[in-house]
């Protein structure tokens, strides 16, 4: 495909912007070159905008100081601007969580009669954590107290987020001692929008310290309640076979694809998708079915709970309109393409906003309402039908390269697969850390982004330096849906990717070497599993102590910031493929590098290079071996005793 080999590493991708190319329709990666060189001042995050008397970009003043018309310096700037975007990636996802939470209620109220409780294990778990009664109530009863309570802790002012609790006893300890335990989610979202105005915290410490707080209410409030309530009313993921790639797109059938991030209207589309008397309107249309599947996170979610297919990752949204063949894109929130509405002109695809704070202009709007959320559903699979006639057989190209995968792994479900349904444990994942056949855990998430290229490149060549050095990785996000593609979440991926210790953990309990665990906002799904290590013994007292680390190669959004910052803030060690907008202030990026390491017991890391990245986390889990005086890694010290041949 000549240059297009550069762009994006995956085959069916590299197709799809050939056709493109062929057809006049631009995308996010001929955007990116048109945008290049990019704003050094942006880039390093010495632009400052939030006052009029600017927009200042923090040079060097007569007196040698980097300042702005105010006064602030580049550390009070920069330190401004990245706590600006955790707060702007807390309100996003908790947002989420907050309709999760809104749906349920309703649910329970016995409006939103299409949603019901399909886990009641997790429902009285849960409830039974936010201090609620459980005994002799029905489920129903139990719902609509919970998602009360879950609410209420949005707009709390005082005290703290009850999900804290999970937490190791001395993380709680570091969160007071830091002063950044979390009271409530929208109260640490508007402080720190407040501290970070024009006039008020100059302190870069001080600021970033908040940047914390505010992540923390994301991580251990808003996506934790999220992936929580979503379990307990669309069903906690079991392990489930699927395929993934543009190739999932039907050349016979009504394709609708669902894109965004909240799968409470998607779970309905899968549901209507499946109806009868829809099934057969699209026969009548001259289609064989209707074919669903996923874009994004939203992708993730459907593909982890119903098995539905997944078309691709954040940057292929385009591409899959490309095909030629989607008569629908259904989206909510969240990721989406401003440039959407042009490309689907370009075809005869019909694209549908669903959400109230995510319009389109221009583009149909079926408005989703949770009391009669089935209904809507079915009218949008209607729409999708009725454009199935109008498809031009001449512009459909459907690049043929699907993989199958592995996904739907839980916190919950871990204890099961590795303890058997009567002892559930995960005394096998710390026997294997402690014994050296594992090295530890990494959790490599986040976006793509057309500034690594080829696309994709970045979390497939981390994640297999990783695996053969008997690392076992968990993804979520597009991260998991990009190393999908390259067969790695597929069971036969650790016989032919893994080191030798991690090969025999895969053999002996049946799993790929690395685990989808779900969407962006389930990255809480990994603070809790790391919870359940320290909980399980051998490893430590605090999270700090696990040879675990996170890592995002090809970030993108504002929320993979919050998502760094929350893991960082639970002593996380966590690398970043790109500098976060913070070079421009040599004090903030020590502190975040260096500092942060006395106050939180872990740092963030930089660095473009994805093997080199993936070798600053082995080496972080080694040292953290060596400082719990762990066994040597089994195999490595079998060939270190070897004689030279």
């Amino acid at each position: 495909m000549g240059d297009n080999g550069k762009r994006m590493r995956d085959p069916a991708s590299q197709a799809a912007l050939q056709t493109a190319e062929e057809r006049g329709v631009l995308t996010a990666l001929d955007r990116f070159e048109s945008q290049q060189p990019s704003c050094r001042f942006g880039r390093e995050g010495i632009c400052c905008r939030i006052c009029s008397m600017g927009p200042c970009r923090v040079g060097t003043s007569a007196r040698g100081e980097r300042i702005g018309v105010c006064g602030a310096t580049a550390d009070t700037v920069v330190a401004r601007n990245v706590s600006r975007m955790v707060a702007a990636g807390t309100a996003a996802h908790s947002d989420h969580g907050r309709s999760v939470a809104h749906t349920l209620l309703l649910m329970g109220e016995g409006k939103a009669k299409d949603y019901s409780v399909k886990d009641e294990v997790k429902l009285r778990r849960v409830a039974a954590e936010y201090g609620l009664e459980t005994d002799g109530k029905p489920s129903q009863e139990i719902a609509r107290e919970l998602a009360a309570a879950a609410l209420s802790e949005f707009g709390q002012q005082e005290g703290q987020l009850r999900l804290l609790k999970r937490a190791p006893e001395t993380r709680q300890e570091v969160w007071q001692k830091q002063g950044v335990t979390p009271r409530g989610i929208d109260r640490e979202v508007v402080e720190c929008m407040h501290r970070t105005t024009m006039g008020v915290d100059t302190d870069y410490k001080n600021i970033i310290r908040h940047g914390v707080r505010t992540a923390l209410a994301d991580g251990w409030g808003g996506s934790m309640i999220g992936t929580d309530l979503q379990d307990i009313m669309l069903g906690s993921p079991l392990p489930v076979r699927g395929k993934v790639n543009l190739g999932v797109i039907s050349n016979d059938k009504v394709n609708v694809l669902v894109h965004g991030h909240e799968p409470i209207l998607s779970d309905m589309i899968v549901e209507a998708s499946r109806d009868p008397e829809l099934i057969k309107l699209a026969e009548e249309k001259g289609a064989k079915g209707i074919q669903l599947s996923g874009v994004c996170c939203t992708a993730n979610e459907v593909l982890m709970r119903q098995g539905i297919p997944s078309a691709g990752q954040f940057l292929e949204q385009e591409l899959a309109i490309a095909t030629g063949a989607v008569e629908a894109m259904v989206v909510d929130v969240q990721c989406l393409m401003p440039s959407l509405p042009e490309v689907a002109k370009c075809f005869h695809t019909e694209l549908v906003t669903t959400s109230p704070k995510a319009r389109m202009p221009g583009v149909r709007h079926i408005e989703f309402d949770e009391e009669r959320a089935l209904d809507v559903a079915r009218e949008i699979i209607r729409v999708a039908i009725e454009k199935f006639p109008d498809r031009d057989p001449e512009t459909v190209s459907i690049p043929q390269h699907p993989m199958d995968l592995v996904a739907g792994f839980t916190t919950e479900y871990v204890f099961r697969m590795l303890g058997g349904s009567f002892r559930p444990s995960y005394r096998p994942l710390n026997n294997g850390i402690i014994e050296g056949r594992l090295r530890g855990v990494a959790g490599v998430v986040g976006c793509c982004n057309p500034n690594f290229q080829p696309v994709e490149q970045g979390h497939v060549d981390m994640v297999k330096e990783l695996i053969r050095n008997d690392v076992l990785v968990v993804q979520t996000g597009c991260a998991a849906i990009a190393c999908a593609k390259e067969g790695l979440l597929a069971p036969e991926a650790a016989a032919k990717y893994a080191g030798r210790g991690l090969q025999e953990i895969c053999e002996a309990v049946g799993i790929p070497p690395v685990l989808h665990v779900g969407a962006c906002v389930d990255n809480s799904r990994i603070l809790v599993a790391c919870c359940e290590m320290i909980k399980e013994g051998g490893l430590g007292e605090d999270l700090s102590d696990l040879p675990v680390a996170g890592a995002a190669p090809e970030w993108m959004s504002e929320k993979a910031v919050a998502i760094g910052m929350y893991v960082v803030g639970s002593g996380i060690f966590t690398v970043f493929g790109n500098s976060l907008p913070v070079e421009g202030s040599p004090a903030v990026h020590d502190y975040l590098t260096k500092g942060m390491e006395e106050d939180f017991g872990a740092t963030w890391a930089f660095e473009a290079d994805p093997v080199a990245a993936a070798r600053m986390m082995i080496e972080h889990m080694n040292e953290k071996r060596a400082a719990l005086k762990l066994r040597p890694m089994m195999y490595e010290a079998e060939e270190a005793a070897a004689p030279a041949s």
